[in-house]
C-alpha cells in the first residue's frame, strides 16, 4: 500500500470545460501522521463552506480531536462525521496511512445528520421511530436529489437487520454505505460527530442536492453451478455450522475443490459464497474457519439459505464497464469498496490499474469490512453513489 498526502486534483469537482453548474465535492488526502492535519484539510475546505465534511482513515491524533478541531474552524455551520477504515480511496486511487477528507458545498447540498445508538443491541423499533423523525423533520425538498449514507459499526455484526430498517422507515430512499473497523486487523471502530465519539453506533445521513445522483453497484463474481444449503448455523454470530448436513467447512471445501487444510483467506476471496436475492447474487464474505469446523461469516446467515459458490471475473473491467454506464462522467462517486476486494488486488499485483480507475472516475471513500445498497448488507462488492451534473434542460 502507499500513502498520499496530495491535494485533490480536481477540487471542487470541477472539470476543464465544465459549464456553469452546482458545486461538486472536494477531495483532500493527508497523511494521517500530519501535525497540520486539521489546518491542512480546513484550508482545502474552507472556499466550499461546506455543509459537511466526511473523514475516513486513521489520525493520528484521534477521529475525535480531529473533527473537534475542524468544527472550530469550518464553524457550526458545517457538520463533521468521520469513522475508522482498513484504507482510503483517494485522489489518485487508493492510499493507506491517510485521512481522505471529502467537503460538500452549501451551495449545492444540505445535510442532516442521525446517530442510531446501541448497533449490537438492535433496538430496531428505537431506530424506526428515530428515522421517521428524522426524516420528516428534514423535509427534502421534491425538487432536488437526495440520498443517504450509513455508516456502521462493523463490530456490531447487525447491518443485515440495520439496512432493512432504513429501508423500512424511509421507503424509496437510495442508501449507500460501508462498515467500519479499524486497520486491516478489524480493530474497533471510531464513529464520530462534530468531534464527538459515538461507539457502537451507526451514523446515518440524509444528503440533499443539485446534483443529479446514481447507485453504482459492482461484485466481480459469477455464479457457479454448486450449491449448498444451510442445514444448521449461529445467525447471532454469523456463523455456518453444517452445509448439506455436513460439518460446513468440509462440505465447502468439497465444492470448491480444496483440501480442509487449505483454507485461507486468499481462498475465501477466490471462492465466496453467494446468496441470490430478487434477480441478483449477494456475496456472503467468509472471516474465518471456527475450531468447531464451522464457517464464520462477515454477513449473516440463517438455516434453510441456498448458497452457490461463486467464480471471480476480471476486477478492473468489469468496473470500468459499470462506471461508462452512467448518464453522465461523474464529479465525484462516494465509495465503499470491501477490504477483501483491495487485498485480492494486491495479491494479483494490480493496485496501479485499480487505482488509475478510481482515479479517472472521480472516487473517493474507503475500504469497508461490509457494503450496504439497496436495504441489503453485502460483501466484497464496491458500492457508491455517483455525484454527476444535472441533465441538461
Amino acid at each position: 500500500m502507499t500513502s498520499q498526502a496530495a491535494p485533490a486534483p480536481w477540487p471542487g469537482g470541477a472539470r476543464p470545460g465544465d459549464a456553469a453548474q452546482p458545486p461538486g465535492p472536494r477531495v483532500l488526502s493527508v497523511a494521517a501522521a500530519a501535525g497540520d492535519i486539521a489546518a491542512r484539510i480546513a484550508a482545502e475546505m474552507a472556499p466550499l463552506e461546506p455543509a459537511l465534511v466526511l473523514l475516513f482513515g486513521m489520525p493520528a491524533c484521534g477521529m475525535p480531536a480531529l473533527g473537534g478541531e475542524l468544527r472550530e474552524r469550518l464553524g457550526t455551520g458545517c457538520r463533521v462525521v468521520g469513522c475508522s477504515s482498513a484504507g482510503e480511496i483517494g485522489p489518485r486511487g487508493y492510499c493507506a496511512a491517510t485521512v481522505t477528507a471529502v467537503g460538500f458545498p452549501s451551495a449545492s447540498f444540505r445535510v442532516g445528520v442521525c446517530v442510531l445508538r446501541n448497533q449490537a443491541l438492535v433496538p430496531a423499533s428505537e431506530w424506526m421511530a428515530t428515522l421517521r423523525r428524522f426524516h420528516a423533520d428534514f423535509r427534502p425538498d421534491l425538487r432536488r436529489s437526495v440520498f443517504g449514507v450509513v455508516l456502521p459499526d462493523a463490530h456490531a455484526r447487525q447491518e443485515d437487520v440495520l439496512t432493512a430498517t432504513l429501508d423500512a422507515a424511509i421507503p424509496g430512499l437510495p442508501v449507500v454505505g460501508g462498515s467500519s473497523a479499524e486497520g486491516i486487523l478489524f480493530a474497533p471502530s471510531c464513529q464520530m460527530v462534530d468531534g464527538a465519539a459515538h461507539e457502537g453506533a451507526a451514523l446515518f445521513l440524509l444528503l440533499e442536492t443539485d446534483l443529479a445522483v446514481a447507485e453504482v453497484l459492482f461484485s466481480h463474481f459469477s455464479p457457479t453451478d454448486k450449491r449448498a444449503v444451510v442445514t444448521a448455523a449461529d445467525p447471532h454470530n454469523r456463523i455456518i455450522l453444517e452445509l448439506n448436513a455436513e460439518p460446513a467447512a468440509q462440505e465447502y471445501a468439497r465444492l470448491a475443490g480444496l483440501a480442509p487444510e487449505a483454507l485461507t483467506p486468499t481462498e475465501f476471496a477466490r471462492h465466496p459464497l453467494l446468496l441470490r436475492t430478487g434477480k441478483r447474487h449477494h456475496v456472503r464474505a467468509i472471516r474465518a474457519v471456527t475450531p468447531s469446523g464451522g464457517l464464520q461469516l462477515m454477513s449473516g446467515t440463517e438455516p434453510g439459505h441456498i448458497l452457490t459458490l461463486g467464480r471471480a471475473m476480471d476486477m478492473t473491467r468489469g468496473f470500468a464497464e459499470v462506471m461508462d454506464a452512467l448518464p453522465r462522467p461523474p464529479l465525484m462517486v462516494l465509495g465503499f469498496d470491501c477490504i477483501l476486494r483491495r487485498l485480492a488486488l494486491e495479491r494479483a499485483g494490480m493496485i496501479p490499474q485499480m487505482s488509475e480507475l478510481l482515479a479517472r472516475y472521480r472516487v473517493a471513500g474507503f475500504n469497508t469490512y461490509g457494503e450496504q445498497h439497496s436495504g441489503m448488507h453485502v460483501n466484497q462488492t464496491f458500492v457508491g453513489m455517483a455525484l454527476m451534473p444535472p441533465e441538461a434542460g
